[in-house]
């Protein structure tokens, strides 16, 4: 029951950021919801923050699919396909672009890095997520995986974050460059705490066939 409950707020969580930023950015003037100086910065970048929004919305909607025991098992050229896209279009075009805006965050330099942190972890596990699935390293591959998509799931924690630092009455600029680390390094280590101590024993991985 915990497990099923868990796995619901893992989508309802993820299928509602995605939802909003769809909302938000398709449907919406760019920056409508945003402070005026990251509307100015979004409005003079458009190209690095659709890419960003939109292939981050590709990422945070497919990954909680791949953590379904059943669907890897009975569907898994499915599950290769829908990698393939998280990996290539979300996390890699995703975390470009966030680099890229990384270099024109609110905040200052400690908004900057902590953007670019994220940006960074986020292309290196997913890369080596895809480089251990491609030597058959099924464990491995689990592993960086759980660790790629905690660091997507800082869209959530940073949309949950934002409004609770308000409520609290701290400035937006003083909350901003805080959070810009605290979206993502405290998933980073519940990810390795809770989810990453499966042993190689009792882990079963998923038959590898057609792996190309």
């Amino acid at each position: 029951m915990a497990k099923l409950f868990g796995i619901c707020s893992l989508f309802l969580l993820a299928f509602g950021v995605a939802a909003y930023a769809v909302v938000a950015y398709a449907f919406m003037p760019l920056g409508s919801l945003l402070h005026p100086d990251m509307k100015a910065v979004f409005l003079a970048h458009q190209a690095g923050i659709y890419a960003h929004i939109f292939a981050s919305v590709i990422a945070i909607s497919l990954g909680p699919f791949q953590f379904l025991g059943g669907l890897r098992r009975r569907f898994v050229r499915l599950h290769r396909w829908m990698g393939r896209a998280y990996l290539g279009i979300g996390v890699l075009v995703g975390g470009l672009a966030g680099l890229y805006m990384a270099t024109f965050a609110f905040g200052g330099v400690v908004s900057k890095l902590g953007f670019a942190s994220l940006a960074v972890l986020w292309l290196y596990t997913g890369l080596r997520a895809f480089l251990a699935i491609r030597r058959g390293k099924a464990i491995e591959h689990r592993r960086w995986m759980v660790r790629n998509f905690s660091l997507t799931l800082a869209a959530v924690t940073l949309r949950i974050l934002l409004p609770v630092s308000g409520i609290a009455g701290i400035p937006f600029e003083v909350a901003y460059p805080a959070i810009a680390w605290l979206c993502w390094v405290p998933n980073l280590l519940v990810a390795e705490r809770f989810f990453n101590r499966t042993d190689e024993a009792s882990f079963k991985p998923e038959p590898l066939r057609d792996s190309a």
